[in-house]
C-alpha cells in the first residue's frame, strides 16, 4: 500500500497542482509502520522493552509535532484530541472487562470455537468491536489453552469479533458511529446484513476447516480431554457488576456526551471497576497492564504521524477520480488497513457527498451520500480494518493480550499473509456480488 499511495499522490500532484503540505512530512508515518513490522522480527529483544517502543514512537512523531507546532497547530491539537478519546475508550473497556470472568463448559473444539466466534460477531453489534474483543478474548484463549496448534486463533478472532462482526449498528464500530453523527439513520446499517452475512459465513466456514485440520494434529490425550458437550447454559459470570459499567460506557457513547465530560465519565467508570472488583478476579483473567501500555505508546505515534496523510486525502481526495462503489470499497478499505478506519471513513464520506452532488444516477440519498457509495464506504472501513494489526484499535490489543497469556501470535508481515490469503478472496467475492 505505501508505494501505491505514493505513486497515486504523485499523479494527483502532477495533474492538479502542489499539495498544501510537503510530501516528505508523510515519511514518519510509513517509517513507524515499517518499524512495527520489522523490528519485532529482526530485534525481538529490543522490541520487547516498552521503553524502546516509546522511543521509536516519539522519534517518529517529533518531526510532525515540530512541523505543526510551527504552523497549523490546529491539526496537532485535533490529532491529540482524537488520540485521547481513543485511548480513554480503549482503556476503560480494557479495565472494566478485565474484571469480568466467564467460566463454564467451553471446550476448545472446532465446533465450539466456531459457535463462539459467531456469538462474538453478533455481540459486537451491541457493545462494539472494542467492547466485545475485551470481554471475550480472555475466555476464548482460556478455552483453547490446552491446545498446541493455536497460532491461527487470535487471527480469526480479530477478523470476526474485532472488526467484521460489528457492521450492523452504529454501536458496532467507530466509523459507523461517525456516520450516525452525520445523519445516517440508526437502522440504516441493517442494509449491510447481506454483506455481513456472506462475509461471516465464508470466514466461519474457512475457520472451521482450518481449525479442524489443526485439531487433528493435537495429541490424542488433548483431543479426548476437550470432547465434552458445549453448553452455553453452563457459563458462569463472576464480577457481573462490571457488565453494568460496560453498558454505561456504551450509553455515554450512544447519548453523544460531549468531550471532555465523556472521557471523564469513562475514567470514573474504570476507577470504580478497579476499586470494587476483587483482585482475585483479575488474577483469574491473568490481567496485566502491558497490553494497554503497548497500544497507548504505539497509537500515540500513529495518530500524530498519520495526520499529514489524512490532510492530503482531505485536500486532494476529489482529484483521485473516485465515483464508483468498487473504488470507494477498495480505497477506503486499503487505507483503513493502515490508517485508523474512523477518520478514513469521515474523509471519504465527505468525498462521496461531493460525488453525490454531481452524479446522483437516481440512487437513494442518505445523509447527503448516495446509498450505494455509503454501503461501499461502510463495508470498506469496517471489514478491511481487519487487514493489519493497526487497522482498528482492538486488533493490537487482542494480539498483546494473547502474547501476555503465552499464545503464539503472527508477527506483522505474517499477519498480512493471513489477511491476504483469507480476507482478500472474500472481499473479491463481495466486490463481484455488490460493488460492480
Amino acid at each position: 500500500l505505501p508505494p501505491f499511495f505514493i505513486l497515486l499522490i504523485w499523479e494527483v500532484n502532477h495533474s492538479t497542482g502542489a499539495f498544501p503540505i510537503p510530501l516528505y512530512i508523510c515519511a514518519p508515518f510509513f517509517i513507524l509502520i515499517l518499524a512495527m513490522a520489522v523490528l519485532p522480527q529482526l530485534w525481538p529483544e529490543f522490541w520487547e522493552r516498552d521503553l524502546n517502543k516509546l522511543m521509536i514512537a516519539v522519534l517518529c512523531a517529533l518531526p510532525i509535532v515540530v512541523f505543526f507546532g510551527t504552523g497549523s497547530s490546529r491539526q496537532l491539537v485535533a490529532a491529540i484530541d482524537e488520540y485521547l478519546a481513543f485511548i480513554v475508550l480503549i482503556g476503560a473497556l480494557f479495565v472494566i472487562t478485565g474484571g469480568i470472568v466467564l467460566e463454564g463448559d467451553l471446550p476448545g473444539t472446532p465446533a465450539a470455537n466456531t459457535i463462539f466466534l459467531l456469538v462474538g460477531a453478533v455481540i459486537a453489534n451491541f457493545i462494539g468491536t472494542t467492547g466485545s474483543s475485551m470481554l471475550l478474548i480472555r475466555p476464548w484463549l482460556k478455552m483453547n489453552c490446552q491446545r498446541h496448534y493455536t497460532r491461527h486463533l487470535p487471527v480469526f478472532f480479530i477478523f470476526l469479533v474485532s472488526n467484521i462482526g460489528g457492521a450492523l449498528t452504529p454501536l458496532g464500530d467507530p466509523p459507523l458511529f461517525l456516520g450516525y453523527l452525520r445523519g445516517v439513520p440508526f437502522e440504516w446499517n441493517l442494509n449491510l446484513f447481506p454483506h455481513w452475512g456472506i462475509t461471516i459465513a465464508l470466514l466461519l466456514t474457512t475457520f472451521y476447516l482450518w481449525d479442524t485440520r489443526c485439531f487433528k494434529r493435537e495429541p490424542e490425550q488433548i483431543r479426548k480431554g476437550l470432547r465434552f458437550p458445549f453448553r452455553f447454559c453452563s457459563i458462569r459470570i463472576t464480577g457481573a457488576f462490571n457488565l453494568w459499567l460496560l453498558l454505561a460506557v456504551i450509553a455515554v457513547i450512544l447519548l453523544r456526551v460531549i468531550t471532555p465530560w465523556r472521557e471523564m465519565i469513562m475514567i470514573m467508570l474504570a476507577l470504580i471497576s478497579l476499586g470494587f472488583t476483587p483482585g482475585s478476579l483479575r488474577s483469574k483473567n491473568r490481567f496485566t497492564w502491558h497490553p494497554l501500555i503497548e497500544v497507548a505508546m504505539l497509537f500515540a505515534g500513529l495518530f500524530i504521524t498519520m495526520r499529514p496523510v489524512m490532510m492530503i486525502l482531505e485536500a486532494k481526495g476529489a482529484a483521485f477520480g473516485i465515483n464508483q462503489p468498487w473504488q470507494f470499497f477498495w480505497l477506503v478499505g486499503g487505507l483503513s488497513s493502515f490508517l485508523d478506519n474512523a477518520p478514513t471513513y469521515a474523509t471519504f464520506f465527505a468525498l462521496a457527498t461531493n460525488v453525490t452532488r454531481t452524479i446522483s444516477d437516481g440512487f437513494p440519498v442518505i445523509a447527503g451520500v448516495r446509498g450505494d457509495l455509503l454501503v461501499a464506504i461502510s463495508c470498506g472501513a469496517v471489514f478491511m480494518g481487519a487487514n493489519s494489526y493497526i487497522g482498528n484499535g482492538p486488533n493490537l490489543m487482542v494480539r498483546s493480550i494473547a502474547e501476555a497469556q503465552d499464545f503464539e501470535t503472527p508477527q506483522f508481515f505474517e499477519y498480512l499473509g493471513y489477511s491476504f490469503a483469507i480476507l482478500v478472496p472474500v472481499f473479491l467475492v463481495l466486490t463481484g456480488l455488490f460493488f460492480i
